[in-house]
């Protein structure tokens, strides 16, 4: 920048007009925009001196056209981009979507003192951090929620992505994205498996895996699992539960069994059984075979090793059992049987423990009884 350029801008500067002002800041961005543009330290001091000053005063399009400017050279004004950030937001969106001179706390200050339309922008942004996912997290409407899922640049924390499970139980909305999401723990997909659409729980089922080290200490919790269970029949499921766990020590509990079970329409001993081999309690057998949709049983049969035409038996069975005369149409009974082909039995063994240990999932079969 030349002696005389600057003797210039400083003019305008101290210029009060409305005109002065504007060309101004068209001098500054065509500056910014020429090959001749590289500032000293002393002139970029200088600059941004007279800018930050300036912003205050001059009108909203002079301003949205700085904030444009700035993200399209690529000016490197840390001070008044944070300035303009804080701007009405039609002038600060473009810095708040794509400008690196906004740091972490910078976005997080505005997350917490600006609009949800300074959110939303934020969430839009590439490499979103952590610390920045939370922000929005906390403070966002479900509108910014669900963009920040849509991002799959953003960076979002285990425990974030936790609360956001839970919330999608209230906000169908952000049930897709997040399955959507690579990032999403595969415990924490299955979680959602009791309120989702049966398009998203096939989708659950066919591409999240448990992390066997999740798998490990499920299993271990399961084991010390005490069988608790407070429904009318009390009595009749503790028989159920002591018949089989004795034919189990002896070695003489089999998929055979359960379908005779079944077929003579001792349901109780059937579901305990079932529990027993997939070393589920009985309120988490008893679940799955109450839930309507099949796909949940599917995953409880293939886990304990029931093979193909033994299932097709078993659930027409179940079926029968639990809806009566209801007959289901030869295209669910081919859905489901595509399911369970899909299914590994690694992740259907991971499926039960993550349903037996996690109490979100209690929560939620409660919370869906009581709707109901």
């Amino acid at each position: 920048m030349s002696g005389e350029q600057l003797k210039q801008l400083l003019l305008l500067a101290r210029s009060k007009s409305v005109d002065a002002r504007a060309r101004l800041v068209e001098n500054i961005t065509d500056l910014f925009l020429s090959d001749q543009g590289r500032l000293s330290e002393h002139e970029r001091a200088l600059m941004s001196d007279i800018l930050g000053k300036l912003i205050g005063q001059v009108e909203a399009d002079i301003r949205k056209e700085l904030a444009e400017t700035m993200v399209r050279a690529g000016v490197d004004f840390p001070d008044i981009a944070r300035m303009l950030a804080n701007d009405e937001v039609e002038i600060a969106r473009p810095l708040l979507e794509r400008s690196h001179l906004l740091q972490d706390p910078d976005l997080i200050e505005i997350i917490r003192m600006r609009t949800d339309e300074h959110r939303m922008s934020i969430a839009m942004r590439d490499e979103l951090s952590e610390a920045v996912s939370n922000a929005l997290v906390e403070y966002g409407s479900e509108d910014v929620i669900e963009t920040l899922l849509n991002n799959h640049d953003a960076n979002i924390s285990k425990r974030a992505m936790e609360y956001l499970v839970a919330e999608s139980r209230r906000v169908d909305r952000f049930q897709e994205p997040l399955l959507l999401r690579a990032d999403l723990p595969g415990d924490l997909a299955y979680r959602m498996y009791w309120w989702v659409s049966a398009a998203l729980r096939k989708r659950i089922l066919t591409e999240f895996d448990i992390d066997p080290v999740v798998l490990e200490q499920a299993v271990k919790r399961a084991v010390s699992t005490t069988i608790v269970d407070h429904q009318q029949n009390e009595s009749a499921y503790i028989r159920a539960q002591k018949l089989v766990r004795r034919m189990a020590e002896n070695g003489e509990l089999s998929i055979q069994f359960l379908i005779n079970s079944l077929r003579q329409q001792r349901i109780a001993v059937f579901v305990a059984g079932m529990g027993e081999l997939g070393n589920v309690d009985f309120r988490t057998a008893w679940r799955i075979f109450s839930d309507r949709g099949g796909e949940s049983f599917a995953i409880l049969a293939k886990a304990v090793g029931v093979d193909r035409s033994q299932f097709t038996s078993i659930f027409l069975l179940v079926v029968q059992a639990r809806e009566g005369a209801t007959v289901k149409s030869p295209g669910f009974l081919k859905e489901i049987l595509a399911l369970f082909d899909a299914i590994t039995e690694e992740n259907a063994k991971g499926a039960l423990q993550v349903w037996q240990r996690d109490s979100a999932y209690q929560a939620a079969i409660e919370e869906l009884d009581r709707v109901g």
